[in-house]
């Protein structure tokens, strides 16, 4: 993880650079901003990987800066810092695309491993995409969007349906990651955007009933996996 670059934006002075220090330590490159404001100005100015963002702040608070940083780009992990536990918050930052929410005071050394955990699934890269999938008794092809059973008919899906069932077959016999999913094809990783893809996995098993062999299987906190048994 040597030389990734954090944007850490906390206003508390004394906190603030004793952060920044152990990340430092822990050979992260590491910019620190005291306002919402200065990080804005900052992640527009320089190359980040992650960022780090306390919520209570003055000129620009947390949430306004990750929903400004989400805008400019959707992939950008983004960690919030926060002393408030309330519900409404959580749920407020998880809708705006926050990969994970730390109540002060917390274990540096979670913290870490947070932060290698998200970098990791940042760097993972799916498969080629092709024209045609092969999946059991079907055939799939994603420029039309349309699923040919084997007894020739068609079905035509919807956009993310078309999406979803290529990622599953790009990763076919391994997990396909939820976040990648939800972060590709809804362009948000939350609990709402998560429900709605379970019903997208549904509907896609109904697809493919016709041939037992094919399993679309929830691989619990991780994702789902698409195989196809031998006959």
């Amino acid at each position: 993880m040597s030389n990734t670059k954090i944007l850490l934006v906390e206003d508390d002075a004394g906190f603030g650079p004793l952060l920044r220090d152990f990340l430092i330590m822990h050979e992260y490159d590491v910019t620190l901003c005291r306002n919402g404001q200065e990080g804005w100005n900052a992640f527009q100015q320089e190359s980040f990987e992650l960022c780090i963002l306390d919520v209570m702040m003055p000129i620009k608070d947390g949430f306004t800066l990750a929903e400004e940083i989400k805008q400019a780009n959707p992939a950008m992990p983004v960690i919030f810092l926060t002393a408030k536990t309330l519900k409404e918050d959580l749920v407020k930052g998880y809708r705006i695309g926050a990969d994970d929410y730390i109540t002060k005071p917390f274990d540096s050394e979670i913290l870490l491993l947070k932060i290698q955990a998200i970098l990791k699934r940042g760097q993972e890269t799916a498969p080629e995409k092709k024209q045609h999938y092969t999946i059991g008794n079907y055939t799939y092809r994603s420029d039309l969007r349309e699923l040919t059973g084997a007894n020739g008919s068609v079905q035509t899906l919807s956009p993310k349906e078309g999406d979803l069932l290529e990622m599953l077959c790009q990763y076919e016999g391994r997990v396909m990651p939820r976040s990648r999913a939800l972060k590709e094809i809804w362009k948000n990783d939350d609990y709402f955007t998560g429900r709605s893809m379970d019903v997208y996995i549904t509907k896609l098993r109904k697809y493919l009933a016709e041939d037992p062999r094919i399993e679309i299987r929830n691989i619990h906190s991780e994702g789902f996996i698409m195989q196809v048994k031998e006959a």
